[in-house]
């Protein structure tokens, strides 16, 4: 092989291998986001897009870390023929940073819809889909059914589920920023291990409160009531 057979087999192969990078990185989507808000991001900056104010946040847990969820109701854009399929988004942030998006799909703007047409149309956005085996399940719910994991997109910062309770059915996407999954189910199961055992405590000042609360009311009516009191 001459010198410049040589020359332009290695630039056809760079050449190749870089159309092949691009190919894997345009098949892979961005996974970082869903429309327009960013996983990572903080939670006024959400509520911002999502137009809401950022006092409707719930605290679901304040320590050993702030875990928080805001709720989003998407509406159809343009004429009313439009329909819009997400019923409602909960954004979740750890320590006010974005880790987690819940799409619940609307059953009846989805209807008749199967498996394979909502993993073609989440893929035009996060590209190639994979599918889990059997055996990957979601947590298990009430009286002993599982929510089912249909397909996965993810790299190594970013995962979206596509996943179906066996009520309806319905179907939800779940996005998660990975780096801060794991701190955030470590936090929950903390938070819910200390309200356990400040249960007992906690009970106690309730049913005090509740008691002077009711003493109180006793008094206020007896003041009022005595003056007026005739055998």
């Amino acid at each position: 092989m001459t010198k410049f057979q040589r020359t332009a087999s290695r630039s056809a192969l760079t050449s190749f291998l870089a159309f092949g990078i691009l190919s894997a990185a345009t098949a892979a989507g961005d996974l970082s986001k869903y429309r327009n808000f960013q996983l990572g991001t903080d939670l006024p900056t959400v509520a911002r897009e999502a137009g809401v104010n950022p006092s409707q946040a719930k605290v679901i847990h304040s320590r050993p870390a702030l875990i928080q969820e805001l709720e989003w109701r998407p509406q159809p854009l343009g004429s009313s023929s439009q329909t819009e399929p997400a019923k409602e988004v909960v954004f979740s942030f750890y320590d006010g940073e974005l880790f987690r998006i819940v799409v619940n799909y609307d059953r009846y703007q989805t209807e008749g819809l199967r498996t394979d047409d909502f993993v073609e149309a989440i893929s035009t956005t996060y590209g190639i889909a994979a599918k889990p085996t059997a055996s990957d399940k979601v947590a298990p719910r009430s009286y002993g059914d599982q929510d089912e994991i249909l397909a996965q997109w993810q790299d190594s910062l970013y995962r979206f589920e596509l996943i179906r309770s066996p009520y309806g059915p319905s179907f939800k996407l779940v996005g998660v920023l990975k780096g801060l999954e794991a701190p955030a189910q470590g936090a929950t199961l903390e938070a819910k291990r200390l309200d356990d055992q400040e249960a007992p405590q906690r009970d106690a000042a309730r049913i005090a409160s509740e008691e002077e609360a009711a003493r109180a009311r006793s008094e206020k009516a007896r003041l009022v009531n005595k003056p007026k009191f005739r055998p």
